[in-house]
């Protein structure tokens, strides 16, 4: 397992790196690339629970929300909301089977919002500036702080850390994760001008987030009685389950820029 998760990073990591820099509409697709596969295997566990949501319904709002944080001033992800909001309901009134309509609609809609609209603010974050620095110091602080959880949770953990939504989870690993978050961000802070004060504010609150946001899937996952989302990376589960985290940590990161930073 460890070795499939480090041969997976090897391979990852550098194609991340270069979409980072390369910024723009690189960086916006391969986001939205990630998202896509993201909310899909979100639609694949809520299937597993026999509701039905419509996916290309869901998969179209993903795109509206990547297309908004790329063209902010359009209010393309409100037309897409309404839209894809009232589709749904005027498709269902012209079918007979009205059965789990309202959960069906309401997990299309909330896979979108949850992964296409937690996502599309790391969009917006490359958009800043000193946005390659932002992006980076978000990426650095979330595998820092997942790693260190992971490293030390296995090797040291012995007491639980809400076991009944993650069973393998320790108090070790969370403090391993968040003292080791708390050095990314304050390395990584000086690259964004933040003061020290600033970055030390921001990777508590970062980590908070990401750990809290890793528990927050793995809420999906045990209600179907999975481990990971799909089998998609080798040691890593599913395209949802290497998103988890950034999700939370991107949208703390860009509202602490625009706030703290300007």
């Amino acid at each position: 397992m460890l070795a499939q998760r480090i041969a997976s990073a090897l391979v990852l990591i550098p194609i991340v790196l270069l979409a980072i820099w390369l910024g723009g509409p690189w960086f916006a697709g391969f986001i939205a690339l990630f998202a896509l596969r993201a909310t899909w295997e979100f639609y694949e566990l809520a299937r597993k629970s026999d509701h039905r949501p419509t996916d290309v319904a869901g998969l179209a709002l993903v795109i509206a929300f990547m297309l908004d944080a790329y063209f902010p001033r359009q209010g393309i992800a409100v037309f897409g909301m309404v839209s894809v909001l009232m589709a749904l309901m005027l498709r269902q009134v012209f079918r007979k089977d009205l059965t789990g309509f309202t959960a069906n609609w309401a997990l299309t809609l909330a896979g979108a919002l949850y992964v296409g609209g937690l996502s599309s603010h790391l969009v917006a974050l490359r958009g800043l500036p000193y946005g390659v620095e932002w992006i980076a110091l978000t990426c650095a602080v979330t595998w820092v702080c997942d790693s260190a959880a992971y490293f030390f949770g296995s090797r040291w953990g012995r007491h639980g850390f809400f076991t009944h939504v993650s069973p393998h989870k320790t108090w070790e690993g969370a403090i391993a994760g968040f003292i080791g978050g708390i050095i990314a961000a304050l390395i990584a802070g000086r690259f964004v001008q933040l003061l020290p004060w600033q970055s030390l504010l921001l990777g508590a609150v970062m980590v908070v987030g990401l750990t809290l946001g890793d528990l927050c899937e793995s809420l999906f996952k045990r209600e179907v009685g999975v481990k990971d989302s799909s089998h998609l990376i080798p040691g890593h589960g599913g395209m949802l389950d290497r998103l988890d985290s950034i999700l939370f940590a991107g949208v703390i990161a860009y509202y602490f820029a625009v706030v703290f930073a300007g």
